[in-house]
């Protein structure tokens, strides 16, 4: 049985290869709706990887889903599924900050806000991208730890987390999309395919 799975992505260099993050999903048996932050969305679709990356309609076909970007208008009805679980992947520095104190100026941060709160409390795993002289900003340790607190399991760090880069330095080739994968539940059939 499929569930669904959210992944909002922000515009950092991993976004561009936002199609290889889908098809891992998938494999674990996730059912894929595709939400990307004003800038993700020009950022994947307008300069994808030029091996990994899709147009709208590629990662449309890939997903089954409509790419949504902005909020929708009051009269037109929802096209995607309800969540089972939130990926925020790649999570910028810019995003973090909105999440943790409760905007909701963009489509992709206020779901993320609004997954905090829903009465069936979906999974939510943050898998963030950002360089060292962010992460040294104090509203870093501040924000993963509110959003901590709030249920996200935020992979930063050691083993399975990212790694902060220095600035300039970004390797999207090496972003630990499996590990984002396997931290959300494990209660969707085994993976199909590799990472």
């Amino acid at each position: 049985m499929s569930r669904t799975l959210y992944v909002v992505a922000c515009a950092a260099p991993p976004v561009r290869r936002i199609a290889h993050g889908i098809r891992l999903a998938q494999g674990y048996g996730w059912d894929v709706c595709l939400v990307l932050t004003p800038y993700a969305y020009r950022w994947a679709l307008e300069d994808p990887d030029p091996q990994l990356g899709f147009g709208t309609k590629e990662l449309t076909e890939l997903t089954g889903h409509p790419v949504r970007h902005q909020y929708k208008l009051p009269t037109e009805a929802d096209v995607l599924p309800p969540a089972d679980a939130f990926l925020a992947v790649p999570l910028t520095f810019n995003t973090l900050n909105k999440w943790a104190d409760g905007h909701s100026d963009t489509l992709a941060v206020g779901l993320l806000t609004e997954a905090l709160g829903l009465a069936h409390r979906p999974a939510v795993v943050a898998l963030p991208h950002w360089n060292n002289a962010q992460a040294a900003h104090p509203a870093v340790e501040r924000n993963v730890t509110a959003l901590r607190g709030a249920g996200v399991n935020v992979l930063l760090g050691g083993e399975d987390g990212f790694v902060p880069h220095p600035p300039g330095q970004s390797k999207p080739e090496t972003y630990p999309w499996s590990a984002a994968i396997a931290a959300l539940p494990s209660s969707v059939p085994s993976p199909t395919i590799g990472s």
